[in-house]
């Protein structure tokens, strides 16, 4: 397990380099390193800077947690290279978290549908569509390859909220 870049680290703020060769040594340590790291924590997705490989790699995880307790449960996915295409211009907005980021919520807009396409660990090319909460992990784990943190994207900045605060509202939701 690696140790997470928080906030301030310049890692974090990087445009993360494009991967040469999917099968190097190096790659697999990478994503083996994201894998357990991810699996160590609440989170439901990480990009390879969040433990500052400065690498376009994220693995996508959507699974319930206590985080994200209404979250699907979704095999975790290994993307290298990946990028994408909004296939409705409309947007939602809805909470997100950061495991580089801790004790904060933000709403966030998002495009509800795109069309992604990523290489495979086997090196095989990937397209697929996401739409709802996994197609917004994804475009938040984006935005960490693009050095960009899901607080760039926040309309106003009364959209921020302590995590205690975030729960207490969330209380009042159910």
């Amino acid at each position: 397990m690696r140790e997470i870049a928080q906030l301030g680290a310049e890692v974090l703020r990087k445009k993360a380099e494009t991967v040469a060769d999917v099968h190097a040594v190096e790659v697999r340590r990478i994503i083996a390193d994201m894998q357990s790291t991810l699996a160590g924590t609440q989170g439901v997705g990480i990009a390879a800077p969040q433990i500052s490989e400065s690498k376009r790699i994220m693995i996508v995880a959507s699974r319930p947690t206590s985080r994200y307790p209404h979250a699907p449960l979704m095999e975790p996915t290994v993307m290298i290279n990946p990028e994408f295409e909004v296939l409705s211009e409309q947007k939602e907005k809805d909470w997100e978290g950061c495991l580089s980021i801790p004790g904060i919520r933000a709403l966030v807009p998002r495009y509800r549908e795109i069309l992604i396409r990523y290489t495979d660990q086997q090196g095989d090319f990937v397209e697929l569509k996401l739409d709802g909460f996994v197609a917004r992990i994804f475009q938040h784990e984006y935005d960490h390859l693009e050095g960009r943190v899901y607080l760039d994207s926040v309309e106003d900045n009364r959209d921020i909220f302590s995590e205690s605060e975030y729960f207490k509202l969330m209380e009042g939701v159910k």
